[in-house]
């Protein structure tokens, strides 16, 4: 395709050609020299062909399979004809006024879907130029659109105080990378048409990319997400894997394109050298998917655009993709750690994981993520997400395979039964001191026990050092309460003082009532790490809350598979009069934070030691007799001693919407109190079983 006038060439932009990767990241051990501009420059002739992503005049289109997009195809012809979704500088300012982003994000996600959806329909109706037109609009509206970054990522009040964007300083972010990925999938698919149709579009598009995206990023090199400073985190993967769609789609200058997506390269090694060996996400299951989501997601770009020259076949790849399940508790149910729901969102892109197990040949992660597809395509994914779900749909009984397209060879495809996840029977990731514990292997039934160690310095921390969380039958009964909506207190210096991420608000202990530090020092150290035939934590917890040895409190957690109970086992050696400002009492506190509906023993006392917990109330929970409530199916009974523990329960009324779609209106915190004795040394143990009674 000719390069467009009016779009800089990257002697304009100053580019030089780039050494070697360092050897150091897993991509620069395995690429070295083929990732260099100069190499780069001549693998990427041609890529537009070799990805799996076509044209709408491909025979490939021809192939999707009209169940998929029904829902798609209903929203977009409801809503043609009505104005577009308008965001306004009120929407944008709220967040530098009174903290809302959802207002102005909510905003722009709907003008993005919505477009999303019109680029399916003109695809699918080729000679409908209705469709088209919606296509020309809506691309339109984002290059007119003031900033492509979220209020809540730029940089511009921080700078002059302005609560308006500024036009002459784009600031690269998520939403700006989102935004330039989507202009870009459009033109490899609709581009020849919007030539035909609105002559001078793409050459805007291509404009506005670069000045917003591809410039700032190739002139700047203090943008936080790239981690130079140490700090990698989830932006790094989710922009540089967006810049490479943008830069190969709608950069039409050889050099410039090749300097861009080296440097991306660059950025992806940086992120997967951060990853540990175990493939552990510290962010947890919620932010996988656009963190080492996005990583997969741009190495799978890379490896068709260079004709499989660039395939990431590296160890840490591998890990990354075991991931999500190992995480799994049961149906919808994961494990969340950090800011994430427990339940997996509607619409994730499971078919992206399930070819990428297919790449690293992971049955068990393939099996896993075959079991979540889904054959309808969902607009929120986004529009990159939307075209691979369409156009390399998972073979199987789960989706329609697309005639003419290659399937992958590498693993047995699923029988005619829907394939089931494989539920494995343990997993502990010494990284993060993560251990999952299932009573019995490939099922969700009966008891499921999780510990995390950690550290309280970890990406969207929650102060939730040595936290548990317990299933009965694949739903969790003692849980964490996970992500609230996102606010400007979020991410600010007020952060803990929300009540989801306090230590006070998970099940953890609060020796003296004290909250647990902020930081990476104030963290766990494994004392006994669990095997896969002896599933036991023990984790020393005393530097968590500033104590001076780790083992000034130890917390133990086990499951007994073959009795089928847990067993919590609290033990402390702790000052009598500790020398910490913000000691609430004297007393020690041990929490559980419970979902559902909670019952105590003898009356409604608890002096018997006992109490049960049942799902009653989460939403979701099927009560037509497969539901573990009351007279139906199991809950969870704890038992504990001593006894004499004053028994404490504290209600939290649910208001937040996204902690009330997750568990109904309400959690409650269990919390038992000891006093301290002279020498301060004691032991607290609850133990668990699941029970119908």
């Amino acid at each position: 395709m000719a390069e467009y006038p009016g779009t800089a060439s990257a002697d304009e932009l100053h580019v030089v050609s780039s050494g070697p990767l360092s050897a150091t990241g897993p991509l620069g051990a395995i690429w070295g020299r083929k990732a260099t501009h100069d190499s780069l420059e001549s693998l990427l002739a041609g890529a537009r062909d070799r990805l799996s992503i076509r044209p709408a005049d491909d025979v490939a289109w021809r192939g999707v399979a009209p169940a998929s997009v029904e829902l798609l195809v209903d929203q977009a012809s409801a809503e043609r004809g009505s104005p577009w979704p308008h965001p306004l500088v009120s929407h944008y300012s709220r967040y530098f006024r009174d903290g809302n982003r959802t207002a102005y994000e909510g905003m722009v996600g709907a003008r993005q879907q919505r477009l999303t959806r019109a680029v399916v329909m003109s695809a699918l109706h080729r000679d409908a130029e209705e469709w088209l037109d919606e296509v020309v609009d809506g691309a339109y509206l984002l290059c007119e659109q003031s900033s492509w970054s979220w209020a809540a990522h730029d940089d511009v009040f921080a700078v002059s105080g302005d609560v308006v964007p500024d036009p002459d300083r784009p600031y690269v972010d998520l939403g700006a990378g989102e935004v330039a990925a989507q202009l870009a999938w459009i033109d490899l698919v609709l581009g020849d048409r919007l030539d035909q149709r609105a002559p001078g579009l793409r050459r805007r598009l291509r404009y506005e990319t670069q000045r917003r995206v591809i410039q700032p990023f190739v002139d700047r090199l203090d943008w936080h997400w790239l981690g130079l400073d140490g700090d990698v985190h989830n932006w790094n993967p989710w922009i540089h894997s967006n810049i490479i769609t943008a830069a190969l789609l709608l950069v039409d200058d050889p050099k410039l394109q090749a300097h861009t997506i080296s440097r991306c390269i660059e950025g992806l090694d940086r992120f997967l050298a951060s990853i540990p060996d175990d493939g552990a996400i510290d962010e947890g299951f919620a932010y996988w998917w656009n963190g080492a989501g996005r990583a997969l997601e741009g190495l799978a770009v890379l490896d068709e655009a260079s004709g499989r020259v660039l395939a990431a076949d590296v160890p840490v790849v591998r890990e990354m993709v075991a991931f999500p399940h190992r995480m799994h508790l049961g149906d919808r149910w994961f494990l969340n750690v950090a800011d994430g729901p427990a339940r997996a969102a509607e619409g994730l892109p499971w078919d992206m994981l399930y070819r990428a197990a297919i790449r690293t040949g992971d049955t068990q992660a393939a099996q896993n993520a075959g079991a979540f597809v889904r054959e309808q395509v969902d607009s929120k994914a986004g529009l990159g997400r939307v075209l691979h779900s369409l156009l390399q749909p998972v073979p199987g009984p789960v989706s329609k395979a697309v005639p003419g397209l290659e399937q992958p060879e590498r693993l047995e495809q699923p029988d005619e039964q829907s394939p089931q996840p494989p539920l494995a029977a343990f997993t502990y990731l010494p990284s993060v001191q993560i251990m999952v514990a299932r009573q019995i292997a490939g099922s969700a039934r009966g008891l499921t026990l999780t510990a995390k160690g950690g550290h309280n310095g970890e990406h969207h921390n929650h102060r939730d050092v040595g936290s548990l969380v317990v299933a009965v039958d694949g739903v969790p009964l003692l849980v964490d309460a996970g992500q609230p909506t996102y606010t400007a207190q979020t991410f600010g210096p007020d952060r803990y003082q929300i009540r989801a991420m306090q230590s006070s608000w998970h099940s953890v202990p609060a020796p003296f009532g004290l909250e647990q530090g902020t930081g990476a020092e104030f963290g766990a150290t494994v004392i006994e790490e669990p095997t896969a035939a002896r599933p036991t934590l023990t984790l020393g917890l005393g530097t968590a809350y500033g104590f001076a040895r780790a083992e000034q409190w130890i917390r133990t957690a086990a499951l007994n598979r073959e009795v089928g109970s847990i067993v919590i086992g609290d033990r402390w050696e702790l000052p009598t009069s500790p020398n910490h400002q913000e000691t609430h009492h004297p007393d020690i506190d041990i929490a559980y934070l419970i979902a559902g509906t909670l019952q105590l023993g003898n009356g409604g006392t608890g002096e018997d030691g006992t109490a049960t917990v049942w799902p009653e109330g989460i939403p979701g929970i099927d009560t037509s007799g497969a539901a573990p409530v009351p007279g139906h199916s199991s809950g969870l009974r704890l038992r504990w001693k001593p006894r004499s523990a004053v028994v404490l329960v504290d209600e939290w009324v649910l208001d937040d919407p996204l902690l009330k779609e997750i568990w109904g209106t309400k959690l409650t915190r269990l919390r038992f109190r000891l006093p301290v004795a002279t020498p301060a040394t004691g032991e607290f143990t609850v133990s668990m079983e699941a029970t119908n009674e």
